[in-house]
């Protein structure tokens, strides 16, 4: 017995313990604004009027490294999201199901989907008809060759910080039901109808969250979360983030704490009670996230977090396709040469997505544990019951949602909300179908570890 402890005790002496690998955070930031000419969402670029950024934070220490992404573009759909991720992920040295691509949906910003582009461009010679592929490419490169220089400077984090503040007259859900349980008003970014304004805000999330990574008492980064349409007003050809990129970038000027901020599940939020689209409205609207932004960073809590706290899962599901789309009625329309080349890009975009479905592909959704907290990452215009619901889900969590990931399912409503009539669940604009409520909440149960509904 002794001779085995004594031999024990020289394999432990010549071969010691590997200390576990430590918790490190990463910050990128890299310029997404558009060549002058080229297609904004409705637009032509005629300008920029406030950089447009593409940011994210790379985590590692946590099996392999996770990639976190938000751009200030309209959306990132079926290719555009293939491209990225395999970009994002080749750069840190992981996998693309660890990356998460999201945008923030402003309206006068670009968007992106190289298969809708290179089925104009192969089928009918129509190239660049929704954005610019080459410069988009650009983008992407620059990006990754961002996460390279992140990931070889990234920072010991040591503690984890939580908190929210409340938004005050931002968010308003924009459909406003009559008696007879059908949307009667829709409010949209801007509402001019003093009726329409005058409902109550209806069913939101007024909490912005914000998580922040720590080296001791210093700040590495953070990340926030807000849901709503972050539309103040547009359609002025010059790209801009809206009152979102804005209010993000005044409280990172503010700290000197590099900010990733995200759009929520806000598919049915807009900011139309309190704005008729007046231009001073942005800087008002800004101001109002920004102290949200303020009052989560002032009601932060910290505690110890190690790399063995970390963690990320994803949970790929199929999407109900909404049963009154037609690929023989999408490839008329796309083959309208009639028509404007962007609108002929959009519905190239509807085309690719039926034909994705059709072929059983499924999106990822994605989850990041941190200590005590959960995000979620989710596809498309996301209704908010979808992320009051992971809230409600575990209650002993925080847990944050980001929306607009995947951008090929467009508007992603309620079970109820289907019948309810309005723009969000009409045709056209919703590419689901009413059971997409049950395939998501399933995946928000496992991904939360949530008792059943």
């Amino acid at each position: 017995m002794f001779r085995t402890l004594l031999f024990l005790s020289c394999v432990a002496l010549a071969f010691p313990a590997i200390a576990a690998e430590p918790l490190r955070v990463g910050t990128f930031d890299v310029d997404a604004s558009p060549p002058i000419g080229s297609p904004l969402a409705y637009d032509p670029t005629a300008g920029i009027e406030t950089a447009l950024s593409c940011r994210g934070v790379v985590i590692l220490g946590a099996e392999k490294p996770i990639v976190i992404c938000a751009l200030d573009w309209i959306g990132v759909a079926n290719d555009g999201q293939r491209l990225f991720r395999e970009a994002l992920a080749e750069a840190a040295g992981t996998d693309p199901s660890r990356i998460a691509v999201h945008a923030l949906h402003q309206h006068d910003a670009p968007r992106c989907d190289f298969s809708s582009e290179a089925l104009l461009r192969q089928e009918f010679g129509l190239s660049g008809a929704g954005f610019d592929p080459v410069w988009a490419k650009d983008v992407i490169k620059r990006a990754a060759d961002a996460v390279r220089v992140a990931t070889r400077g990234a920072s010991t984090v040591t503690h984890l910080g939580l908190g929210q503040g409340e938004v005050q007259m931002v968010a308003s859900n924009r459909r406003i039901l009559g008696p007879d349980g059908k949307v009667q008003h829709i409010r949209w970014s801007a509402t001019k109808d003093p009726v329409a304004r005058e409902f109550p805000a209806g069913t939101i999330d007024p909490q912005l969250k914000l998580i922040s990574f720590w080296n001791g008492d210093v700040p590495v980064a953070a990340i926030s979360f807000y849901a709503t349409h972050p539309q103040s007003y547009y359609r002025t050809g010059l790209a801009n983030p809206d009152f979102p990129g804005l209010a993000r970038n005044a409280w990172q000027a503010e700290t000197k704490v590099p900010l990733v901020h995200f759009n929520g599940a806000g598919g049915n939020v807009t900011a139309g009670k309190w704005n008729d689209g007046a231009t001073e409205n942005r800087k008002v609207l800004a101001g109002r996230v920004a102290e949200g932004m303020k009052a989560a960073w002032e009601a932060t809590k910290r505690e110890p977090i190690t790399a063995g706290q970390v963690a990320w899962k994803v949970e790929p599901v199929a999407l109900p396709l909404a049963p009154d789309m037609s690929e023989d009625e999408l490839r008329k329309r796309v083959d309208n040469s009639a028509a404007k080349p962007g609108d002929r890009f959009s519905v190239a975009q509807d085309l690719i997505w039926f034909q994705r479905c059709q072929r059983g592909e499924k999106v990822d959704i994605g989850c990041l544990s941190l200590a005590n907290a959960r995000v979620l990452f989710m596809p498309g215009e996301l209704f908010v019951e979808y992320q009051l619901w992971s809230q409600e889900a575990r209650p002993d969590l925080f847990v944050a949602m980001a929306a607009y990931g995947e951008y090929g399912p467009g508007y992603i409503g309620t079970k109820i909300s289907y019948g309810q009539g309005g723009y969000e669940t009409g045709p056209g604009v919703s590419h689901t179908a009413p059971e997409v409520e049950d395939v998501l909440l399933e995946a928000i149960r496992k991904l939360l570890d949530a008792p059943a509904r």
